[in-house]
């Protein structure tokens, strides 16, 4: 049986807009309020190049990451075409106005998952 850990309320959710939720062990998990009032969870990771979908611009129901304007459908985590690639999803209960998620994919779910570190450091040496 699923147990479902409560996260916030809907309301707390700005519409079109997103909020982070921290776990003890991976990346952050974005929760994102569509259009018609919908709920999503997904990782906060666009599969391109890292970005924090959460910073992304919400619009109907996909995020487009605020670094590459990847479109990322909030239902699937699947980029839109072309764009090839996938986001982690999670399962999301609403149930009298609160937003609850599954307890055992927040603590264990896409845990392996990492930002891209930057390139290598450039030392610049004075003449």
């Amino acid at each position: 049986m699923t147990e479902w850990k409560q996260i916030c309320s809907v309301d707390e959710i700005p519409h079109l807009g997103a909020r982070r939720v921290t776990r003890a062990k991976g990346l952050d998990v974005a929760i994102f309020r569509g259009a018609q009032d919908r709920i999503f969870a997904l990782l906060d990771r666009c599969p391109h190049k890292g970005g924090p979908l959460s910073q992304g611009i919400v619009f109907g129901e996909s995020v487009a990451c605020p670094m590459h304007n990847w479109t990322i459908q909030l239902a699937d985590g699947n980029a839109q075409a072309p764009d090839e690639g996938h986001t982690p999803v999670f399962a999301v209960r609403v149930q009298d106005g609160q937003v609850y998620l599954d307890a055992d994919e927040l603590a264990n779910h896409a845990t392996e998952w990492t930002r891209p570190a930057a390139g290598p450091a450039c030392r610049l040496v004075a003449a």
